[in-house]
């Protein structure tokens, strides 16, 4: 059986359009909640609100869209299609939101984030599916997603040098800053998506479009490997986006450092998750997936925790530890991801029929709750334990400030690691289930023992050499 090794280039420009992706959503955790509470007016609770309702909201969005792409069948593909069409939508809105000034209303801001988030689901779904399909190699899906995974870090990378880089140019401000990260959203996006659509294949399902709806969406929950992966994904995802959100009150209330500091040690945490990838990609080929993202998660609770030890002002010390930080980081969202894929194969086997999109909607479903759980739920608890992100000098809550950046996050993934510890799907039995499709697959190509086979074009494209 093939191994579907795609070349570097083509999984390179698969994660092309993680650039502007990652550059819109570090934001919407980290700079946007911030820049409109501090910048623009609105108070905490208010921004808080907004960023956790519209992230619940949108999760309505997400099994109907993925539904439809399960449906869909089209000479564009079935993923290509909806990534082509979620790239308009995210270059308006990230247009509204980052380039937004002093006045504008609570209306105005669950608006545009009903629209970007509307927008980002389509997109960040598509191209997840889209990695699914590309190789049903177990090993090979660390490695699409690893790359996937460098692509979301070099865009957050990408994105957090700009405000470093303005005064350099005579360009001073926060809100100079946040409007930059606007126009590298609203540049990139086109330029990626094209190459992405240009360079990268999808292969066709030439199978009937079966029906996906609600129900079907619901009783991918009974899958005790769905759930598994889908609450270790909450917990994996929720504890870093509530660092992130806190990550600027944090650094600058509680350790001491200016805005220009915190940016760069953020800059180096996701470093840290760049050079991270390929070390937790190379332990899921020895130990597999569900151990290695263990491994991670374990390392990650220990150095949030060190954190709280950082000397006040020590730049050096809380630069290495944010880097170290960041190496396990990068494990969970890509092996995750990964792993989901092969839960994939599991659905097609015992159903007979392709749930990607509905699959990775669930996934979806969690980075919203988690993303919304961050903002809308540590900020008014901030609010009510007396922390002013407007005052200076004042000491009020800054205690439950550092016991959310640090103790919650490592806490959940202590958790997470347990949980994934016992998922059933190793190499050795995914294995079985490849072969067991491929079995049934080719029986189906010739239901007659005395035909040639009628090879159908999705296994076609299966046995195709790597592009």
């Amino acid at each position: 059986m093939t191994t579907e090794r795609r070349s570097n280039f083509t999984l390179a420009a698969l994660a092309a359009p993680c650039l502007p992706l990652a550059g819109l959503g570090l934001p919407l955790v980290v700079y946007l909640p911030e820049f409109y509470a501090s910048e623009l007016g609105l108070s905490l609770t208010a921004v808080g609100t907004a960023f956790m309702a519209v992230r619940l909201l949108d999760m309505g969005f997400d099994p109907f869209i993925g539904a439809v792409m399960d449906r869909t069948r089209s000479r564009f593909g079935r993923f290509k299609l909806w990534f082509a069409i979620g790239a308009p939508i995210l270059m308006l809105a990230s247009y509204m939101l980052f380039m937004a000034k002093p006045g504008v209303t609570e209306l105005y801001l669950w608006f545009w984030l009903l629209v970007v988030y509307a927008g980002f689901s389509i997109a960040t779904l598509a191209q997840l599916a889209w990695a699914a399909v590309l190789s049903p190699n177990y090993d090979q899906r660390s490695r699409i997603y690893a790359f996937w995974q460098a692509g979301n870090v070099v865009g957050m990378i990408l994105v957090l040098t700009l405000p470093a880089l303005l005064p350099l140019m005579g360009i001073k401000g926060h809100a100079a800053g946040v409007a930059a990260m606007g126009w590298f959203i609203v540049a990139l996006m086109p330029l990626t998506v094209g190459l992405a659509l240009w360079r990268v294949p999808e292969p066709r399902i030439t199978a009937k479009a079966e029906h996906a709806g609600v129900k079907e969406y619901l009783s991918l929950l009974r899958r005790p490997s769905v759930v598994r992966i889908l609450v270790a994904d909450l917990l994996i995802g929720t504890g870093p986006a509530i660092t992130g959100a806190l990550f600027f009150f944090f650094f600058e209330r509680v350790k001491g450092f200016d805005k220009g500091m915190a940016s760069g040690l953020l800059l180096i945490y996701f470093i840290g998750g760049l050079l991270g990838a390929p070390l937790w990609t190379w332990l899921s080929y020895r130990v597999g997936k569900h151990r290695a993202l263990a491994i991670s998660g374990v390392v990650y609770a220990a150095l949030t925790m060190a954190s709280l030890a950082i000397p006040v002002g020590n730049f050096p010390i809380a630069a290495l530890l944010m880097f170290l930080i960041g190496v396990p980081y990068a494990a969970g969202a890509f092996l995750l991801r990964a792993m989901m894929a092969d839960i994939g194969d599991e659905e097609r086997l015992e159903s007979g029929v392709d749930r990607t999109g509905l699959l990775y909607a669930l996934l979806a479903g969690t980075v919203k709750i988690g993303a919304a759980a961050a903002v809308g739920v540590t900020f008014p608890l901030l609010q009510a334990l007396g922390f002013d992100p407007t005052s200076e000098g004042v000491d009020s809550g800054l205690a439950g400030l550092a016991l959310l950046f640090a103790a919650i996050p490592a806490g959940m993934s202590l958790l997470a690691s347990w949980i994934v510890l016992g998922f059933p799907l190793t190499a050795e039995r995914h294995a079985e289930i490849r072969a067991a499709l491929a079995e049934r697959d080719l029986a189906d190509a010739a239901p007659e023992m005395s035909a040639d086979p009628l090879i159908s074009e999705e296994i076609h494209v299966a046995a195709r050499p790597a592009e």
